[in-house]
Formats: C-alpha cells, structure tokens, sequence
C-alpha cells in the first residue's frame, strides 16, 4: 500500500460532485447535535462514546454487506490504516466528550474540529502545492469566523479551559484520523471503511471507560440510540463519503458548520446565548464555503 496521502485526482472545488458537497454539509450538521446527545445519555462521557460506536456497528456491518462487499483481498497494509484510525477515533471521542461535559457546545465543537487548520494543511504539504488566493483568502476568512465563534464563549467563563484544552485534542486526534481514512478511500469504499475502523475503536473505548471508573449500562437508550445513529452511522457515513470526492480544505473548512449548528443548539436548549460576534463568525464561514464552492 503507497504511503502517498489520499487526495482524490481533481478533487478541486470546482470538479468534485455536487453530491460529495450535500453530503459534507449534511454530515456536519449531523454530527454538530453529537455534544447534545452526549449531555443527556445517563451514562459517563467515555462510555456513550462507547455506545456510540457498538450500537452503530450491526447497522453499518450489514450496509456494507449489503452492498456486496467482503473483507477477504484486502492488504495487509490496508488493514493496519483501518485499525490505527479506529484508535485514534476512539481517543478522539474519549477525550472529546470528556471536554464537552466541561464547556459549552459551541466550544466543544469548535475545538473538537481544529482540524480545519489542520487537515488542509496536511492537503497542501502532501501534494506540495501552495493554496492560491482564492484559497488562502478562504481559510483565512473561516479561521476568523472560527475565532469569533469561539471568542464569545470563552470570555464568558474562562472555566472552560480545562473542557476547550480536551477538546483541542480531541480536534488533533480528528485530523490523524481523516488522514488515514482518506488514505484507506483511495482503495476502498466509504461504507467498508468505516465500518473496519468503526470496530477497531470499540474495544479501545470500553477499556478507558472501564478504567475511568464510568457507569456503561444506561438505564434509558434514547440519547445512545440518536448519538449512534445521527453521528456515527449518518454524519461519519456521509462524512467518509466526501473524504474521497473532496479536497482536504473544503472538508476542513467545511468543519466549521459544525459549531454554528451546536451553537444554535445550545442557544435554544441550554440558553448559551449567541451574540453578535458568533453571528459574524458564522457568516464568514459561509463566505468562506462559498469561495472555495466557486473556484475553479
């Protein structure tokens, strides 16, 4: 197996499929309601990362047998990508849904993808190219959208440094795994993909949680159910669907729809107000998909 990065040949914005945009955009949303269902499962954070990914599990098995795949040919090296990004989602999780118990759902979600800076970059060094003007205005234009969403928050109550700072690397962790998904996509479909990886983070998530000391049966399924099913099954699915069609700036910005939905999730439940600087943030993100959307 090459150890070349997985960029798609012409996955520019302007030659990617429509669809492989819809989807981007639908598995962020998706997965922006993950830190909400973590908040209301009734058992410890680590451990609903754990559910997440068992319940989900059966479900995406049978999706890609369904589709007419097996695992038998598949190269050893291919194997080991799958395996080392099922770890590396697993520590993501945990320590992300540890941090989103100690700050609010916009930061949590905001830091849980600093893979926005860090996957384009990834894209850029691997195919040793410089991002144009078009480009470079964008990811300046999200990176301050993503300040401004952030900025509010956190001067509200600096006590969330301890939940942001988990979350950031919960957001490390993230890029390393779309990296190495986007590598095992260049030789595989989305749904075996994630379907091996999503196996490989459940042993990984059941021992930490057990370590921590965390309550693993929950008395009610209904929080688990939606995290599995909105998050794992529905945001990863469409999310390891456009990792091939897409380049790895407009996944990255494409991040940052995330924390303007869980924003406006957190403001209508959890009353975290949004205010004017979020409100900009989230425009300059839009501007910033856009650009990118249009370059050709």
């Amino acid at each position: 197996m090459t150890t070349a990065p997985a960029v798609p040949e012409g996955a520019t914005p302007a030659s990617a499929p429509r669809r492989a945009y819809v989807a981007v955009i639908l598995a962020n949303i998706a997965l922006a309601f993950g830190p909400w269902f973590v908040r209301l499962a009734d058992t410890g954070p680590v451990a609903s990362a754990f559910w997440r990914i068992t319940l989900a599990a059966p479900l995406l098995v049978a999706m890609a047998l369904a589709t007419g795949w097996r695992p038998a040919g598949l190269a050893r090296g291919l194997w080991a990508t799958l395996a080392v990004a099922g770890v590396a989602f697993a520590a993501d999780l945990a320590s992300w849904h540890l941090g989103i118990l100690q700050t609010t759902l916009a930061n949590a979600t905001l830091f849980g993808n600093s893979a926005i800076l860090i996957f384009p970059l990834y894209g850029f060094i691997a195919t040793c190219t410089l991002p144009s003007r078009v480009q470079g205005l964008a990811l300046a234009l999200a990176s301050v959208g993503a300040a401004l969403l952030m900025g509010q928050s956190y001067r509200l109550d600096p006590r969330h440094l301890g939940g942001d700072l988990l979350c950031l690397l919960a957001g490390v962790l993230y890029a390393l795994y779309f990296i190495l998904m986007a590598r095992a996509r260049s030789t595989m479909p989305p749904l075996p993909a994630l379907t091996l990886s999503t196996l490989a983070s459940i042993a990984p998530l059941l021992l930490f949680a057990t370590a921590l000391g965390e309550r693993i049966v929950p008395t009610h399924w209904g929080a688990l159910i939606g995290l599995a099913l909105a998050s794992q099954v529905f945001g990863q699915g469409l999310m390891i669907y456009a990792l091939g069609r897409l380049s790895p700036l407009v996944v990255g910005i494409a991040l940052l729809v995330q924390p303007v939905v869980s924003a406006t999730v957190g403001w209508i439940v959890y009353d975290e107000r949004l205010g004017l600087p979020d409100l900009i943030g989230a425009a300059l993100v839009a501007v910033a998909l856009a650009l990118v959307r249009r370059e050709r």
